[in-house]
């Protein structure tokens, strides 16, 4: 059963929405009632967040077997009493999967409250403290040490440092304030550490604050599936056109044993920053990282003089992942999106940019992969039937592993084309409520059964370029 309210949109944004998820093909597939009733199943999914913490081990600095061990040391710190199992996940080799337990419904309310920003509840939701940065509104006495109810403004609408709040929010559960309401709200910009220590939240699950940060990326499932998808091999020449914050790119380099080259590109320098750093943390040498437009990323000359900084010339790349900017609407938990239609839609656009790009730069032989994360078919089929029409010299390849469902009718695919695609639904199973007692009775593939479903919103299409794009190919 639904805890919070389905996700908040604007009406136009989720008309656009509701019109692609009851297309024709859609609703002549099963029935109009049915259609609806998956929609709105989607939305109030995507309010809540998936029943699965993933983590990927860092192979390239320790065993899988060994970084389970050492987890599994760290949650008995941190759920003392609680036996909290980690999966390995049977077709992600180096994926490890810890369930979330709740929504637990026997929290008592404080009456001292802490009103955080949306972006900062969503964390609190997958297991993260609360940082001042978040902090919005603080009872008029907070001390440090007292006990606290944390609240979620989810539209956005409270002001920086109210004594109180009395608009939408939603209750995350309590903490320990580790500052007072005076330490929080003194106008000195530098205060950025642990604001809330969460001790009661609504949904378990692991903090991974500094937990063990060169042997674990924390990642959503369906993102760990991408690299896996792509096969890079030792020795290969591998570009990530939009990288930032690095946890494909550095998942790539480990694959191909950190032998061989990832090129990595984001245009906003301190996310290039943050990647580099990443890599550094992994111990992973063969990422070079720019900060760069990648639209732009394909060289218009033939003079090769750049020392193997972007631009780079025609058909380099011998696999290239486009994970491509997105309106990101499959991110969970996510209460509410203040996105106008024109943002949304804006995507689409910039995706043929950077597709028409990567298809130029990449080797015939080679590999192309596309994933969003993002659940519009605008963003994702619709792009994949535009790709074929506009690139005769791409095929599309089936995936492996193939962990997400075939994907969603409406965008002039053949049914043996959508079995090649992966879409990750959210609401492909009904919401879970899941105490730590029926941990231990859970039978372990129908815990990893649960966590291929019950996920993000993403999407992943895999080309293979058959053959030289000998001009330039222009956008249509």
């Amino acid at each position: 059963m639904p805890i919070f309210p389905k996700i908040s949109l604007r009406p136009e944004v989720e008309n656009y929405l509701k019109e692609s998820f009851m297309n024709k093909e859609v609703v002549s597939a099963s029935s109009k009632q049915e259609a609806e009733r998956k929609f709105e199943a989607l939305l109030i999914h995507l309010s809540h967040p998936p029943s699965f913490t993933t983590v990927r081990v860092n192979t390239h600095l320790a065993s899988v077997e060994y970084v389970r061990g050492l987890l599994l040391e760290e949650l008995q710190k941190q759920f003392s009493g609680f036996s909290i199992p980690v999966l390995r996940h049977p077709a992600l080799p180096d994926v490890l999967l810890i369930p979330v337990t709740g929504p637990r419904k026997n929290i008592e309310k404080q009456q001292c409250e802490v009103t955080v920003g949306a972006q900062c509840g969503n964390a609190v939701l997958r297991g993260a403290h609360v940082y001042v940065p978040g902090i919005v509104a603080a009872s008029k006495f907070m001390k440090a040490g007292d006990v606290i109810s944390v609240y979620s403004d989810i539209k956005g609408k409270c002001k920086k440092g109210a004594k109180e709040f009395d608009g939408t929010k939603v209750f995350l559960g309590n903490g320990i304030s580790e500052l007072s309401r005076k330490d929080i709200f003194n106008g000195i910009p530098d205060v950025k550490g642990i604001g809330i220590r969460m001790t009661e939240p609504i949904y378990l699950s692991p903090s991974f604050d500094n937990v063990l940060p060169s042997y674990l990326f924390l990642q959503n499932l369906p993102s760990t599936v991408v690299a896996h998808v792509l096969n890079p091999q030792p020795g290969e020449k591998i570009l990530d056109l939009c990288a930032a914050p690095g946890g494909k790119t550095t998942h790539i380099a480990a694959l191909m044993q950190d032998q061989g080259e990832v090129i990595a590109l984001d245009k906003i320098m301190n996310k290039v920053e943050k990647l580099k750093q990443n890599a550094s943390l992994l111990g992973l040498h063969s990422i070079r990282a720019f900060c760069f437009d990648a639209t732009k990323a394909l060289k218009l000359d033939m003079i090769d003089g750049t020392e193997g900084a972007p631009p780079f010339l025609p058909e380099s790349f011998d696999r290239i992942l486009l994970d491509a900017p997105c309106s990101g609407m499959g991110q969970r938990p996510n209460m509410a999106c203040t996105w106008t239609l024109k943002e949304v839609r804006s995507y689409q656009p910039l995706q043929r940019k950077l597709f028409n790009v990567a298809v130029q730069l990449l080797k015939p032989g080679g590999v192309l992969v596309y994933s969003t994360c993002t659940v519009t078919l605008a963003e994702n089929e619709e792009q994949v039937a535009w790709a074929l029409t506009t690139f005769p010299c791409l095929q599309l390849q089936p995936q492996e592993p193939q962990i997400g469902g075939e994907g969603m009718v409406g965008a002039g695919l053949s049914p043996q084309q959508l079995k090649q695609l992966q879409r990750f639904d959210p609401s492909a199973v009904p919401l879970q409520n899941v105490d730590t007692d029926c941990l231990g009775d859970g039978k372990r593939e129908d815990m990893i059964w649960l966590a291929n479903k019950d996920c993000i919103g993403f999407f992943i299409a895999k080309f293979l370029k058959c053959k030289s794009t000998e001009e330039k190919v222009s956008q249509k």
